[in-house]
């Protein structure tokens, strides 16, 4: 195997990181993941995910982690809505489509995976600020001074990854889209009637622009995100604005002022915010082959792009799977050759997941998308 008495390095431990730690490990690789989070039970921001059949599912049956994930996942119907309240359409969750993409929290899935692995295998309190060539491996430098080798890095560390420019030269780019998201804990407490009327499902909201979705079980906390066409005017705001919760409020308030009173009631409970731009990785030219010794990336640190056809963590997930098989696969002469194949194949069913993403978020922010023209 081309891993015998090879030390790889993966830097991040999110979903992806975390599912090729456990793929080579299971081929008997030596592997590392350094993580920035202080320990595992940081908790990691972001509503809940779901894993498709075909990829996500995929890997994690490949893993051999398919039914831990049906075990902790919960299966959720939509209900989509009008601005005034009114039902449009709604799905229930059945023992047919149970298994189709049920939802899991963000921790859940990472202590499920850490579960998976060997002891320390991740590294905690890690953050990578580099890394450089030395003596034929690669050394690793993080923030605290620690420094570590390895003959293979993958970077699994997110869409703004710092050793990305070992790979490529492209830039990320804003897409122009904003997303506030809020959390409300023990929401049947603090926002009843917005919980019982989502009653268990995910709800959905579009009007004018704006479009909001709400998951009332995100592991005892209410999580929705408010997603709209970055205003004009915040290109001059400064970063205290977007942490200020009562101004993020008042302008959700003001926003939202023609619709039902249930949504403005879900703002008011809200007492914090996370504002943030959507960004995306585009794959619009082939990454650098002069690369001094064998790296390469996966997850969004790879692919980055928004949120709005819930490929990111599947298409991360896939980049683990096909990764690991290339890596682990005898008919390959070298690392590079490997990891040539890899990319080669990413490169297709990333930018079609990409594609459908930005397809769907150009559509969503038009003033006169509504759920109604999708369900008539």
């Amino acid at each position: 195997m081309l891993l015998t008495n090879k030390k790889t390095a993966i830097i991040g431990a999110g979903p992806a990181g975390l599912t090729l730690a456990r793929l080579l490990q299971q081929n008997g690789a030596d592997v590392t993941v350094y993580e920035r989070d202080q320990d595992p039970q940081a908790r990691i921001w972001g509503g809940t995910l779901d894993l498709h059949k075909g990829s996500g599912q995929e890997a994690m049956k490949k893993a051999g982690l398919l039914h831990n994930y049906y075990a902790l996942a919960l299966p959720m119907g939509i209900v989509m809505t009008d601005e005034n309240g009114e039902t449009l359409f709604t799905k229930e969750s059945t023992p047919e489509n149970q298994y189709d993409n049920p939802e899991i929290n963000r921790n859940v899935l990472r202590n499920m995976l850490l579960e998976s692995l060997t002891a320390d295998t991740v590294v905690w309190d890690r953050k990578c600020t580099g890394l450089e060539v030395l003596n034929g491996k690669w050394l690793l430098h993080f923030e605290n001074g620690v420094q570590e080798t390895a003959d293979l890095v993958i970077g699994a560390n997110g869409g703004m990854s710092v050793i990305r420019s070992f790979v490529t030269d492209t830039q990320v780019e804003d897409t122009g889209t904003m997303i506030i998201q809020g959390d409300i804990p023990d929401p049947e407490l603090h926002a009843a009637k917005f919980y019982e009327w989502c009653d268990g499902k995910r709800l959905m909201a579009a009007h004018k622009g704006n479009l909001l979705v709400a998951n009332p079980n995100n592991n005892g906390v209410l999580t929705y995100g408010v997603i709209f066409k970055k205003p004009e005017e915040w290109s001059g705001r400064t970063e205290s604005y977007f942490h200020d919760s009562n101004l993020i409020r008042a302008f959700l308030l003001e926003r939202f002022a023609d619709w039902d009173d249930r949504f403005n009631n879900l703002f008011r409970s809200t007492s914090s915010f996370s504002c943030l731009p959507t960004r995306k990785f585009p794959l619009n030219q082939p990454w650098n082959n002069d690369r001094p010794l064998p790296i390469t990336l996966i997850g969004d640190a790879a692919h980055l792009m928004p949120p709005f056809a819930g490929q990111g963590v599947n298409t991360g997930l896939l980049d683990a799977l096909i990764l690991s098989e290339k890596l682990t696969n005898k008919s390959y002469e070298s690392l590079e050759a490997a990891i040539k194949g890899y990319e080669a194949e990413m490169f297709i069913y990333a930018r079609e997941a990409q594609l459908a993403s930005s397809t769907n978020e150009i559509e969503m922010r038009q003033p006169d998308f509504s759920f109604k023209q999708l369900i008539h």
